[in-house]
């Protein structure tokens, strides 16, 4: 068994309402091999909000799970940026704070 964090390292992360941006995570510090993985965003009140704030598809490749675009934040709102794969039998989740910037 690791003994990893689940926060992202990169977390917090900071993303202007303009921008659509897609990001990657490398998943070789937990295990290798992600399989169907899956993008959730959530607000400040634990809503899922992820087809307001995303477009496209999450894909897994290798060790490297690439998002779907994320689009449209509001300024001054927080998010929970989750990504949650599977590998085996086992279910894996990493998450980071998103903050909506002007």
């Amino acid at each position: 068994m690791n003994h990893f964090s689940r926060r992202i390292k990169e977390s917090p992360l900071y993303q202007g309402v303009d921008e659509r941006l897609i990001y990657t995570l490398t998943t070789t510090p937990w295990v290798a091999g992600p399989t169907s993985p899956v993008l959730t965003i959530k607000d400040s009140t634990g809503a899922d909000v992820t087809a307001t704030y995303s477009t496209g598809s999450t894909t897994a490749s290798g060790d490297i799970i690439t998002t779907a675009r994320i689009i449209s934040l509001v300024a001054g709102a927080q998010y929970r940026f989750e990504i949650k794969w599977t590998v085996g039998s086992n279910v894996y989740e990493t998450w980071a704070d998103l903050y909506g910037q002007t």
